[in-house]
């Protein structure tokens, strides 16, 4: 599979040197040359076996905060919502 660095780089807004260009497109198809290597999952079936005890547990939490005292660590809080920079134009 050919990897288009540039494109990926430029949707990413990542800027490479030409010696990095090169150094990340051999990285990126080696990447990819492993994850097709990978077998296919059998997706008609569930992933887990509900009959392992092994794999579902219950979940549990030692620590009930309540909503004020999660957003007080918050470095700015509006309306109830915690404020994150925009990412989107």
């Amino acid at each position: 599979m050919d990897m288009d660095l540039k494109r990926l780089a430029k949707l990413s807004r990542l800027k490479f040197s030409p010696e990095e260009e090169v150094k990340y497109q051999a990285e990126m198809e080696r990447i990819v040359a492993m994850v097709e290597q990978l077998p296919d999952l059998d997706a008609s079936g569930p992933l887990i076996d509900p009959d392992n005890p092994m794999q579902l547990r219950e979940d549990v939490s030692e620590h009930h905060f309540t909503r004020d005292e999660l957003l007080k660590n918050a470095p700015e809080v509006q309306a109830g919502c915690i404020v994150v920079p925009k990412m989107v134009d």
